[in-house]
């Protein structure tokens, strides 16, 4: 087992049923941190403890709950108070996105997506934060996109959502620059994972998505490092950290256009 500063520690993990989630779970067990692995999908976290608990030799629980509720962060972290743990690390990693036109969408997918990607997440990191400063130990990771650095027609409120976890965590992260807990965003481009699918969107039939798409282990394992180095912002992958440099350079209307095309619209 791994002897590093998180051995024996506990990290809760949203999302943690499939793709990037299930990838963080994992690569945090390969240090040696126990795990809290929160989803919708109880049968298939199960399954995921079997496999990290056998492959890594670390514990983890299991929380199978909707966030994407009003009441859904006070009532996760009573439920891991009640078990007697406590979150050392926090990956907000929950959320999903709607490809296609901003009017075609559903209002009730919307808002939940907006409860999911921002409400939930804000809500968890602010719970977990005064615990971890009183312990004197704490990482944050806040999940955020490459679409973060744009307005992304096609993705028009997914990456609206973003880019407020991506403000949200820089600026928390300077907050913290004097204090035990620091905050790291992650924001990856194109990963392989379900996001595609259950966004709507076509992946095989966009070149931007075939070019620049990394493996979710791999992109987890970034994330990872650079929380641990205590990095305020990460993008993973060369040409998703081109993509993000240039976009905060040019003309906004040239890149809200270019990013309309890249996306399908």
């Amino acid at each position: 087992m791994s002897t590093g500063k998180l051995a024996g520690k506990w990290a809760l993990v949203t999302g943690a049923s499939s793709g990037l989630g299930v990838d963080f779970a994992r690569r945090l067990a390969a240090r040696g941190c126990n795990l809290i692995l929160v989803a919708r999908r109880e049968e298939r976290l199960a399954e995921v403890r079997e496999e990290i608990e056998g492959e890594y030799g670390v514990k983890a629980r299991v929380i199978a709950m909707d966030l994407a509720r009003d009441e859904a962060p006070r009532e996760l972290v009573d439920e891991v108070d009640q078990e007697g743990l406590q979150v050392d690390v926090l990956i907000n990693n929950a959320g999903f996105g709607m490809h296609g036109p901003f009017e075609e969408g559903d209002w009730e997918r919307y808002r939940k997506m907006i409860k999911l990607n921002v409400q939930t997440l804000v809500g968890l990191t602010r719970l977990v934060l005064d615990g971890m400063e009183e312990r004197g130990f704490g990482y944050i990771m806040l999940v955020a996109s490459n679409g973060a650095f744009q307005p992304t027609p096609e993705y028009a409120l997914y990456g609206a959502t973003k880019s407020l976890v991506r403000s949200f965590g820089e600026a928390l992260s300077y907050e913290l620059r004097n204090s035990p807990v620091s905050c790291t965003v992650i924001s990856p481009g194109p990963t392989r994972t379900e996001f595609h699918d259950v966004a709507g969107q076509d992946r095989q039939g966009n070149l931007y998505i075939r070019l620049l798409i990394m493996e979710s282990e791999r992109v987890a394992e970034i994330g990872v490092r650079s929380m641990l180095r205590e990095k305020p912002s990460v993008v993973p992958g060369f040409l998703n950290k081109v993509f993000a440099w240039s976009a905060q350079r040019g003309p906004r209307r040239l890149i809200t256009a270019l990013a309309g095309r890249l996306m399908g619209a």
